[in-house]
């Protein structure tokens, strides 16, 4: 990190600090949350001009390619056995892809009303279990993207699943998550699971996908790349 960057990184957490008053009920996260986007703007810098990601490596740990099958193991069985209820009444899908990924769906019927972008505390000892298992297993980058049915405007979908993957994100931060693992994205109405034309169709569409990436040894920056299967 070069002076530059640790001023900058200085100035916004002690912004934020003042910003966010001793009786604001939110101070935890908005403090976690300026903190984790100085460090994930630095981080990002490194991103961009490092190839081979070797300062990303050194920065937040990476795996050994032969690890990786195992690391990823034991988060998978951790994931499950933390999430067995919410699995078991369908809220949330855990799957693996081939490299190694770890894909988390969740039914927004759970996690936001309709046309909302406010979790539901309902939703929060589940978010608080995530976060866990995440801080526990950190040598991975988390992506959180959201995704919404066609009712409303294209924009209004794409602004709506936008900001549901930052609240998500913004609930892992609170709770201890490193914003700097973490990057979101809306999808808006494009990629659709199903038909939109019934409202079980529509009720698949809706939803936020949380992938989780292994940070592999020499190939750190893939860590960090969108992630589309």
């Amino acid at each position: 990190m070069n002076k530059k960057n640790l001023v900058i990184s200085s100035v916004l957490v002690l912004g934020l600090t003042a910003c966010a008053t001793p009786d604001d009920p939110n101070r935890r996260a908005k403090i976690g949350a300026g903190v984790g986007a100085a460090a994930g703007a630095i981080v990002g810098q490194v991103v961009g001009h490092d190839t081979k990601g070797t300062l990303i490596g050194a920065a937040v740990g990476a795996l050994a390619g032969g690890a990786v099958g195992h690391y990823m193991d034991n988060q998978q069985a951790e994931f499950e056995a933390e999430l067995a209820r919410e699995q078991q009444q369908h809220q949330i899908e855990i799957e693996r892809m081939k490299d190694d990924t770890l894909k988390l769906s969740v039914n927004n019927e759970v996690s936001f009303d309709f046309g909302k972008d406010n979790v539901k505390p309902a939703f929060y000892p589940t978010l608080d279990k995530l976060a866990a298992v995440l801080m526990k297993y950190d040598r991975t980058v988390v992506h959180i993207i959201g995704h919404t049915d066609s009712i409303g405007s294209e924009a209004y979908n794409q602004a709506l699943s936008e900001r549901r993957a930052q609240a998500v994100a913004n609930y892992l931060i609170s709770r201890g998550v490193p914003a700097s693992r973490i990057r979101t994205e809306g999808r808006g109405e494009s990629e659709p699971r199903d038909t939109n034309e019934t409202e079980a169709g529509r009720q698949l569409n809706r939803r936020v996908e949380i992938y989780v990436k292994p940070i592999v040894e020499g190939q750190e920056q893939k860590a960090y790349e969108s992630p589309y299967y």
